[in-house]
């Protein structure tokens, strides 16, 4: 459907829902699908992902969990699996467990989330016995497709560090700038966020932004190009931030958020797929090898988008979470 734009804005911008993450999708032809470890794939949704991750040559699935309740799932969608390889375990506590195993041990390139909480397949993750841990921290990256921005939009991170301070406010930076390179933008925008533009002594996060800006200036932050703080509405919007008189390469152009905590991150990703009509994709950056993490909820087309993500930063040699 046609929507109408604000005339003034010179951003104004709109495509169909999707759009962008087909084109990453399509993307992928040309790359080697990564052998995957499926983590307890025993709902309708979790196992179809899969097997239409496989159909598209981006992941060969090593399906891990209950052999009945996955040949039942299977069977309940009218698909056949026995071509794939299925390692039997007994419950979803194992199934994490003997998967991070797979991916530590080199038989799988990456993980993808099935029918369990993404606690229990995280302890697994990052339990330093795991072997998947580097010397960065793990973090989650939002990839929203929004029909009325122009570009991929990275949001971090909105499901592991609650409240992330400087030490991991870098890795969270790091590793979002790390996928971003990886889907082929050279040099993304970071932008930081706030209430405000200026630095204030009774806002941290406006303390911690410039420190942050500060550090990439000093090379602890490679890659990409930081600016903050900076308001929402001046980080997506050129109007906005031209409106404020702001003179920066980030401002209104931002390729990735990086939120102040948890809280703020899930608000802003939620409310722009469930009011702006946004599609999401996701992943966990920093590990070993990538590790999708889906929403029950998610359809095909957002399990496809996020096996996209994993397969970019595989292949670009950055899942393993090396820094400067």
């Amino acid at each position: 459907m046609d929507r109408p734009l604000h005339r003034q804005d010179p951003q104004a911008h709109w495509h169909q829902t999707g759009e962008q993450h087909r084109r990453l999708i399509d993307s992928t032809r040309s790359l080697a699908p990564l052998r995957t470890a499926v983590v307890h794939p025993c709902d309708g949704p979790s196992l179809a992902g899969a097997l239409a991750a496989w159909r598209e040559g981006i992941i060969i699935p090593l399906l891990v969990g209950p052999r009945e309740r996955i040949e039942a799932t299977a069977e309940a969608l009218g698909e056949s699996i026995g071509e794939l390889e299925l390692i039997d375990t007994p419950h979803s506590h194992a199934s994490a467990e003997r998967a991070v195993m797979l991916a530590a041990g080199g038989d799988a390139e990456a993980l993808m989330k099935g029918a369990l909480h993404t606690d229990e397949l995280m302890a697994a993750a990052v339990n330093r016995r795991s072997g998947l841990r580097t010397e960065r921290m793990m973090s989650h990256v939002y990839a929203l497709d929004v029909p009325s921005y122009p570009r991929p939009l990275l949001i971090s991170d909105a499901a592991l560090h609650i409240t992330p301070d400087l030490a991991a406010k870098r890795d969270i930076i790091q590793n979002a700038i790390d996928l971003t390179r990886a889907l082929g933008i050279e040099c993304p925008r970071v932008a930081l966020l706030s209430a405000v533009e200026t630095v204030r002594a009774t806002l941290p996060s406006t303390i911690e932004a410039a420190a942050l800006c500060k550090m990439s200036e000093r090379g602890q932050i490679e890659g990409g190009v930081l600016d903050g703080p900076l308001a929402i509405d001046n980080a997506v919007s050129v109007t906005a931030a031209r409106q404020k008189g702001l003179d920066s390469q980030v401002a209104g152009c931002a390729d990735i958020l990086v939120a102040p905590d948890l809280e703020a991150a899930n608000m802003i990703a939620k409310l722009l797929i469930h009011l702006a009509g946004a599609q999401a994709a996701g992943l966990v950056a920093g590990a070993r090898v990538p590790i999708m993490l889906t929403s029950r909820s998610d359809d095909v087309e957002t399990r496809l988008a996020s096996a996209a993500l994993a397969m970019h930063l595989a292949r670009a040699g950055r899942a393993d979470g090396a820094g400067p």
